[in-house]
């Protein structure tokens, strides 16, 4: 896979490199002055810049000023939500809001310490389905236990339940 690069927008190097590290897991990769970082995990390059350093930190020519924030945002899957965000609470990480669950899983929004949001994402559990019940409704596999048929039909197989 080709490595991906997001470049965000920070107002402390320092800090964003230590959040960064620390709780999220990344690499620096390079470290070339005060106003810049890249970062790795797998496949995504992060590049950490603050106003005013490199290229990417210069005012537009409307005047329009580069600054953190914002609603876009990399997203980090990992396996279990909600012990990711106890560790990262008692590190005194802040949070857009709190878990919100849907069809393909749970996620929560928590910022970097300039405010810029990261999305972590706990996938739903796989199911297929195994049984019939007496009035012919199919159901799943007990990883989503009497979830109907319809919420199983593209997933994988059980197997690939906990």
């Amino acid at each position: 896979m080709t490595t991906v690069s997001v470049r965000y927008i920070i107002d402390d190097v320092d800090a964003a490199v230590d959040f960064y590290a620390e709780r999220l897991g990344f690499n620096v990769e390079i470290r070339p002055g005060p106003g810049f970082a890249m970062l790795s995990r797998g496949d995504l390059r992060l590049l950490l810049n603050q106003p005013g350093a490199g290229g990417a930190g210069q005012p537009m020519p409307d005047g329009r000023r580069p600054e953190p924030g914002g609603w876009n945002r990399i997203q980090i899957e990992v396996s279990d939500l909600e012990r990711e965000v106890e560790a990262l609470r008692e590190a005194g990480a802040s949070f857009r809001g709190e878990i919100a669950t849907g069809r393909g899983g749970s996620q929560i929004l928590v910022e970097d310490p300039a405010g810029n949001p990261i999305e972590l994402f706990q996938p739903a559990r796989a199911c297929a389905p195994v049984l019939r019940t007496r009035t012919g409704v199919k159901r799943c596999h007990p990883c989503q236990t009497s979830a109907p048929m319809s919420s199983c039909a593209a997933r994988k197989p059980a197997a690939t339940c906990p």
